[in-house]
């Protein structure tokens, strides 16, 4: 036998040391007691000032550091996700990831005629249908804002929409706690009952506060109304480096991460034990076009810091991946999408979020989700390592097929190969004659013609029955009337 030997399993990758974690803790604390946050809601004020904070005048609060320990003595360390039939899909614990969509982007291109356009009811509708057939897509955010439903209350709409077109787990997005609530009455609609829901999430809910130190009204009510009625609730500070926080590495970390905590604090204060998923949006602000970068190296380098942070806090995470500053299906999106899912994985953050999003987070691409499903693929194998034991070593393999020989007919190559060698679905692997014979298709094409057999063909498993989809719209229709 062999002592003292170590094995990685899969690769491994960290961007801050404990050390590290801990100066950056320490600053958002003193950010939270000598600086504070902006609580823009009553019951919001009034939870923290009970729970033991400063509150002063304009509805600023400063915040004690036993306040910040308590929460995380609190906070569940695993929440769970199921999808529409039932199956806990998602786990989300240390190390455990998941790759999705985006939400809420105001434009969206055509996928038969690629113009860019308004995103309407039927483009999150396909969106969900072509990420239900996508097996490395795991969860389902709207990727569209819908423009064709009252503004008063599309939230309501859209995740109508995404109820249709699959039975993936969701996170979701409201205007309010109104509009949070009514979407929990709609999933309990869908799943059973509120008690089946509690149960059994179905969604979590993406709230955001405004960097820095703001926590608008409304962002506040989801935090509030999810803790009321077991959502988790998915916190996600989106500041840039330069603009809404401070040019430096570090100091955007402790920064954002004084948002993320006063988050916290306020879902525990309101229910002891809610769900929270920490996160953020967290990249530099180009400052010759003052565009909040999707394809930076800081957002990577960024997002795993915090997945370090949130492993470190026993908090599970949310990141960023698959998305791009390029304003259509390019050379450009697919080397930025790349290297944010291969670095994503290797941060081992759990729900990664924003693939298919291009044009810095305003448009949607069908084609780029598709190519990112094969690229997810793809990284999950390297994430999977090289396993090394006798084996895997094949030394009696080699003896066996000798000096000069081939192992293309060795029993151990056919025993092996599948679970070795990584096969494509999208990538082009054939001779040059090959593929000038199969029509010279690039990858944009072949992208295009996936996502199009994908909307012809397919349909979630369950469907949503039209008799549900009706009561869902009428409830809908009553709740804006009210």
């Amino acid at each position: 036998m062999r002592v003292n030997y170590r094995q990685n399993n899969t690769p491994q990758y960290r961007v801050l040391s404990d050390d590290q974690i801990e100066e950056i803790l320490s600053a958002s604390m003193e950010i939270l007691e000598h600086v504070g946050v902006k609580i823009e809601d009553e019951e919001g004020v009034r939870l923290l000032k009970e729970g033991g904070a400063y509150c002063g005048d304009d509805n600023l609060v400063k915040i004690p550091s036993f306040m910040v320990k308590k929460a995380l003595l609190t906070a569940p360390g695993r929440i769970v996700l199921s999808g529409r039939d039932g199956k806990r899909d998602l786990v989300l614990e240390k190390d455990r990831i998941y790759f999705g969509t985006g939400s809420d982007l105001p434009f969206f291109l055509d996928p038969y005629s690629g113009e860019r356009r308004r995103t309407v009811f039927k483009d999150v509708v396909n969106a969900a249908r072509v990420a239900d057939a996508l097996p490395n897509i795991d969860f389902f955010m709207s990727m569209g804002l819908v423009s064709d439903a009252p503004p008063g209350h599309y939230d309501r709409h859209q995740f109508l929409a995404m109820l249709m077109g699959t039975a993936k787990p969701y996170i979701i997005t409201s205007i309010d706690g109104r509009g949070l609530k009514d979407q929990f009455d709609m999933a309990s609609m869908v799943v059973g009952g509120d008690e089946v829901f509690r149960q059994n999430p179905l969604f979590g809910i993406y709230a955001e506060p405004i960097s820095p130190l703001v926590h608008p009204g409304t962002t506040i009510e989801k935090v509030l109304v999810s803790a009321e009625y077991g959502i988790p609730l998915v916190f996600v500070p989106a500041p840039s480096a330069g603009g809404t926080a401070p040019v430096t590495m570090a100091g955007i970390l402790a920064a954002g991460l004084a948002d993320t905590l006063a988050g916290l604090i306020l879902s525990q204060l309101k229910r002891v034990g809610s769900g929270f998923v920490m996160g953020g949006v967290f990249t530099s602000l180009d400052m010759r076009t003052t565009i909040f970068t999707y394809g930076s190296p800081e957002l990577l380098l960024l997002d795993a810091a915090l997945s370090d942070i949130a492993k470190y806090l026993k908090i599970p995470v949310f990141s960023t991946s698959g998305c791009s500053d390029s304003k259509v299906f390019d050379q450009q999106a697919g080397l930025e999408a790349g290297l944010s899912i291969l670095m994503a994985a290797q941060s081992g953050a759990n729900l990664i979020h924003d693939n298919g999003y291009l044009e810095s987070g305003l448009s949607g691409s069908l084609d780029m989700l598709v190519l990112v499903d094969e690229t997810v693929s793809m990284v999950k194998r390297i994430m999977s390592g090289i396993k090394v034991d006798k084996e895997t070593l094949a030394v009696d393999v080699v003896g066996r097929v000798g000096i000069g020989g081939n192992f293309l007919q060795d029993p151990h190559t056919l025993k092996h190969f599948k679970e070795e060698v990584w096969f494509p679905k999208l990538i082009n692997r054939q001779n040059y004659e090959g593929w000038v014979a199969d029509g010279s298709r690039t990858m944009g094409d072949r992208c295009r013609e996936k996502v199009q057999r994908i909307l012809e063909t397919h349909q979630p498993e369950p469907v949503l029955e039209e008799k549900l989809v009706q009561e869902l719209k009428d409830f809908i229709s009553r709740s804006f009337s009210e």
